[in-house]
């Protein structure tokens, strides 16, 4: 069988509108409303500001570096404070021929005597400095000081155990501030158990 055709659906479609033709009267409404309008201000443009492109941070160089370092002020360091360091104890100078002879002929009087006979030898030590030390403050010029030759009966390593300590200790920095030199005494003063001393007078 064949199939029936669909009923054809009528639709009313308007007719076209037709333009309307503005009047006398209109058209002179409308031209006087038009010059009285005021055109509206043209709204002004965000101006975009530009961020100023940051300065281009160079790294210093070597010479730049160099040239700076150049330019600071630097302090130099402080030196250090001199430290007044004593002077050396001066040498001793032997006694010369002719105050040897005037001292043992007595023409050249001896100021003090030390005996140092029976002391100990820290003891012997300690009063030999001192003595010096007064010596040399008074402003005295030449002493005798005893030592003893040392006793024949004990051990032979304990004779004289003072005749060779004090030329010893007289040649120590610490007595050759006070002594100019010394000399084996006459044996009118003790020959070889004795010794003349000059004195060094203090400053």
């Amino acid at each position: 069988m064949k199939r029936r055709p669909p009923d054809e659906i009528l639709i009313d479609v308007p007719p076209p509108r037709r333009k309307r033709v503005l009047s006398t009267e209109e058209r002179a409404l409308w031209e006087s409303v038009a010059k009285q309008a005021k055109p509206l201000h043209k709204r002004t443009r965000a101006t975009k500001i530009e961020a100023a492109p940051a300065a281009e941070v160079t790294p210093p160089t070597v010479q730049s570096t160099a040239k700076r370092l150049r330019n600071e002020s630097v302090t130099p360091p402080s030196q250090p404070a001199k430290v007044n360091r004593p002077s050396p104890a001066p040498p001793l100078a032997p006694l010369g021929r002719r105050e040897r002879t005037h001292l043992s002929r007595g023409r050249i009087e001896i100021d003090a005597r030390l005996d140092l006979h029976g002391m100990t030898q820290a003891r012997a030590h300690r009063a030999l400095l001192h003595f010096l030390q007064h010596a040399s403050g008074d402003g005295l010029r030449f002493v005798l000081v005893v030592t003893g030759k040392g006793s024949t009966t004990g051990p032979e390593s304990e004779r004289g155990v003072l005749r060779r300590q004090v030329p010893e200790w007289l040649s120590l920095p610490e007595f050759r501030t006070l002594v100019v030199g010394f000399e084996q005494a006459h044996i009118g003063h003790g020959g070889a158990g004795a010794l003349y001393v000059r004195v060094r007078r203090a400053r």
